[in-house]
């Protein structure tokens, strides 16, 4: 019971502040947006390159046959947010992502494990994978105004901002500065509840020494209880052992994670480790991904609310769009607003 305590502690006062505060899902949003980020390794439990290149050879084929049949309220697909680890990057690899790219199923982004690094070395790895990315492989996306070369980015291990108590797993204690001076538009590591990592800010979209910080949901489900009597934590997983239901999809909702000056815009940034071997088969085999699609647009077309897939970078456009009092009309207007895809 104090193991499970120590899981909780860092957040669990604010997140009972936040829903007496919020309340129920009640507020009549209008639009939600989706969108799905996948910690993407290939190497996972250092699989050989075969290994690796059978794993991105199935996402790369299997996941337009999925996001082919569905659409959201603007005609878009799902599409996908490959997160990529700098350090398990191969050309045959990438190859593969950027043919999906280009056929508009997904995008890729910067992820990345390190450990007792420096804020030189991590800024020369940024600006080296984002530049390669970019130059080689036409990926990324470039500021509209200043056309330099952006990125979102997750921390491996969630050890953002060398924020583990051990120190271990980053080591750059001013690493939000130099993502931000390196293209990072956002970072879209968290919630990592129940790791020690998880901060009191929970259920939010908002700037952290300049950096914008995009959250997915964190939820007590106090229908789903260990041992029958401590709620399970909801944070938005999407993973073989944590089967996609209603009751999960509307805690994601209840989350309301939201622009302070637009609620009636619900945003839902879930993750998953896509190259387990387990969520593959979860996801692509099983019709984990297809019940994620057709139960959360059974439920917002019951709640009529407008249902938007979009990607990492598209979600930062639109929060920018809704920053500058740009009406939310039609999405497709603004899917590019201040980031255009190289």
């Amino acid at each position: 019971m104090l193991n499970e305590f120590r899981k909780i502690k860092n957040w669990i006062i604010p997140y009972f502040f936040q829903r007496l505060k919020q309340g129920t899902f009640s507020h009549n949003p209008k639009h939600v947006f989706l969108c799905i980020c996948d910690h993407f390794e290939p190497l996972w439990e250092k699989a050989d390159q075969k290994k690796g290149l059978d794993r991105v050879k199935t996402w790369c084929e299997k996941y337009p046959e999925i996001a082919k049949k569905y659409q959201d309220s603007d005609g878009q697909i799902p599409k996908y947010t490959f997160f990529y680890p700098i350090e398990e990057y191969k050309p045959e690899y990438m190859e593969l992502l950027a043919d999906l790219c280009h056929r508009g199923y997904s995008e890729v982004e910067v992820h990345l494990h390190h450990d007792n690094d420096t804020a030189e070395n991590l800024r020369k790895q940024l600006i080296d994978f984002k530049t390669l990315l970019a130059d080689k492989y036409n990926l990324l996306s470039r500021d509209k105004e200043t056309k330099e070369i952006q990125y979102g980015f997750i921390h491996g291990n969630w050890a953002l901002n060398n924020c583990r108590p051990d120190g271990r797993m980053c080591g750059v204690d001013n690493e939000l500065q130099v993502l931000r001076e390196t293209g990072c538009y956002a970072d879209f590591t968290m919630p990592s509840a129940p790791d020690i990592t998880q901060p009191n800010i929970i259920n939010s979209i908002y700037y952290a020494d300049d950096l914008l910080m995009v959250q997915g949901p964190l939820m007590l489900n106090w229908k789903n209880r260990k041992w029958g009597i401590i709620p399970r934590i909801e944070n938005g997983s999407l993973s073989y052992d944590c089967h996609i239901t209603r009751k999960r999809i509307n805690l994601w909702l209840k989350a309301n994670i939201h622009i302070q000056e637009a609620p009636e815009n619900v945003f839902i940034k879930l993750y998953t480790h896509g190259c387990q071997e387990k969520n593959i088969d979860y996801l692509l085999n099983n019709k984990g991904l297809e019940d994620l699609f057709s139960n959360l647009k059974s439920i917002s077309e019951e709640l009529n609310l407008k249902l938007h897939y979009v990607t990492a970078r598209e979600i930062v456009n639109i929060v920018k769009a809704i920053e500058n009092n740009v009406v939310l009309g039609d999405i497709n207007t603004i899917r590019d607003y201040k980031l255009a895809k190289i």
